[in-house]
């Protein structure tokens, strides 16, 4: 085979981006100087081919680039050029933008659509709240005396298992039991299935 003939001037060759990764690698600022130069651009052009939206085109791009001065040191040669790596983390960053604008158009469309809907019925929450509280209060007096005072003391007022069996002068025990039974018998009176 022959080499290639060119003709005019000859091609600039670009700068050795192999060498300029290691250096970022290691801190070097003017080889990242280097590097931003000689990448920007093709960064910019693939993250506008998606995007399409300058603005944003250019703050990814500045996202990516800033990405490749905190991430130099995990590029490995191995797995492709210098400039393919950067441009991987260029369409990877873009898709994470569309994907983030998406996900917010979708919340902000969920929440016009709740605000647009319509107010719970307040007096239907009212009356039922009514008659809920009816209905236990029916159920409550149908409880033995000791039984709704043990449940009165430990539901309504807060007490422990302790302190209604103090307050009422009974054994621990016993309060547990009429406290289980009369929980039973309200389970039973409002209908609740278990």
């Amino acid at each position: 085979m022959t080499d290639a003939v060119h003709i005019g001037p000859e091609p600039a060759r670009g700068p050795d981006l192999q060498r300029l990764i290691a250096a970022v690698a290691q801190g070097d600022q003017e080889a990242f100087a280097a590097l931003y130069d000689a990448v920007a651009g093709p960064v910019f052009g693939t993250v506008k081919k998606v995007l399409r939206d300058h603005a944003q085109s250019e703050e990814v791009a500045q996202e990516v680039l800033v990405e490749v001065w905190r991430t130099a040191p995990g590029y490995r040669p191995e797995r492709g050029t210098v400039i393919n790596w950067i441009l991987t983390l260029a369409h990877r960053r873009t898709v994470d933008r569309v994907r983030s604008v998406e996900s917010a158009t979708v919340r902000d469309h969920r929440a016009a659509l709740l605000e647009r809907a319509p107010e719970f019925d307040e007096v239907s929450e009212v009356v039922e709240a009514r008659f809920e509280r009816e209905q236990l209060r029916r159920c409550l007096r149908s409880l033995s005396d000791i039984q709704r005072q043990s449940v009165t003391l430990a539901y309504y007022q807060g007490l422990t298992y302790r302190e209604v069996a103090e307050t009422l002068s009974t054994p621990l025990g016993t309060i547990k039991t009429r406290l289980r039974d009369g929980l039973i018998r309200l389970r039973d009176c409002l209908g609740v299935t278990a």
